[in-house]
């Protein structure tokens, strides 16, 4: 399971000595650790405790979404400090980004992602940009993480203009 690799290389980056590498795995483990107390709350008015601790784990597919979100939050983080023109935090940030990647599935290609978006588009019968809300949905849910949401935006504006 992905959290149990996370733990075994926060170990071995402790043994190491490599704070930025230290720092971005707990952080990532914090977020993972409160997004199943937030499961556990939604989920704590309907199971006893035994069933609750069972069912409050997150799965492979939740665990990558956190990591997901925490690798997003990094590349908007990145950006802004590219505007400010803040090389040293740009570093940083690049460091932890590059981490937190180890543990995403490779991201698609702008030409995957345009196929899928072309299928969806044929399949929901999309004509124009009204249509986009249900296409983005769509196409965020086949694509599992593996995409960018502003890639497949942009593709979509495309096809759809």
């Amino acid at each position: 399971m992905i959290v149990e690799q996370i733990k075994k290389d926060l170990i071995s980056f402790q043994k190491e000595k490599r704070s930025t590498e230290i720092s971005s795995l707990r952080m990532l483990l914090s977020s993972i650790v409160n997004r199943e107390k937030d499961k556990r709350l939604k989920l704590s008015q309907d199971f006893s405790e035994e069933e609750l601790i069972l069912k409050s784990q997150l799965t492979e597919e939740e665990v990558l979404e956190v990591i997901s979100s925490e690798a997003k939050k990094r590349k908007d983080a990145i950006e802004e400090y590219k505007k400010a023109n803040r090389v040293d935090l740009i570093e940083n940030e690049s460091l932890e980004l590059k981490t937190l990647q180890k543990y995403l599935p490779p991201e698609m290609g702008e030409e995957e992602i345009r196929n899928i978006v072309k299928q969806v588009i044929e399949e929901q019968k999309i004509t124009d940009m009204k249509g986009i809300g249900i296409l983005m949905k769509e196409v965020i849910q086949k694509t599992k993480g593996m995409a960018d949401g502003k890639k497949i935006n942009n593709i979509a504006k495309e096809l759809l203009s």
